[in-house]
């Protein structure tokens, strides 16, 4: 994290505060090495998984009051990994992803500020048929889709990683990829269901996505 300028933040989920060291803004970069550059990851979509999105604090507060008894759960580009943090504080059984090679580092330094146990984490490619995860029973992710490529590589990732019966809860923004996504989830079996968050007072700004919900 040299050279990177950071902030540290407070976000509150009723009584369980979730402590988080993110970078300053959208603007940080550090790479000396081409680590990330070697992934595919420019220069300009480096700093994407190192702030806080509105879509990410939606998923989190939808998390929150869900109903996750002992579900194995995985996070999928989980960026600041908000709701795996706010989960592990749950008590839940969470596995965290990222494509990026910075992620894990500040999920472990967040898991101290939070004082929490470990959180499994593991950086997946969606396109790597040979990962290490397992299946799980709830999958959950924010903000996705920015790409039409990425629909199949999501959808195909999910379902490799899906029990058969198993939950998936995904926050979308509107970029108009979420019709090809859940269609290719019906393939795969899933019904699914789209809704807007009750309330967003949390964000600053009017929130135009939905939180789409698929079952099998």
């Amino acid at each position: 994290m040299t050279n990177l300028r950071l902030c540290y933040q407070t976000v509150e989920f009723g009584k369980i505060d979730i402590h988080l060291c993110t970078l300053r803004n959208k603007q940080e970069f550090y790479d000396p090495a081409g680590i990330a550059e070697k992934l595919g990851i420019c220069s300009a979509s480096w700093p994407i998984f190192g702030v806080i999105w509105p879509s990410s604090l939606v998923l989190a507060h939808f998390i929150f009051d869900y109903d996750i008894g002992s579900k194995r759960i995985l996070e999928v580009g989980c960026g600041m990994a908000l709701s795996s943090l706010l989960l592990n504080q749950q008590c839940a059984n969470i596995t965290a992803t990222d494509y990026h090679p910075e992620a894990h580092k500040f999920l472990q330094r967040n898991v101290l500020l939070n004082g929490g146990r470990s959180i499994a984490f593991e950086q997946v490619d969606w396109a790597d048929m040979n990962d290490n995860l397992g299946s799980f029973d709830l999958i959950i992710g924010s903000d996705l889709l920015y790409e039409d490529n990425h629909i199949e590589l999501l959808a195909n990732f999910i379902n490799r990683h899906s029990n058969p019966a198993c939950e998936i809860i995904i926050v979308d923004p509107g970029r108009g990829k979420r019709n090809k996504l859940s269609y290719r989830m019906m393939e795969f079996g899933f019904t699914f269901s789209y809704q807007k968050p009750s309330h967003t007072d949390y964000i600053d700004q009017e929130f135009k996505g939905h939180i789409i919900k698929y079952v099998r």
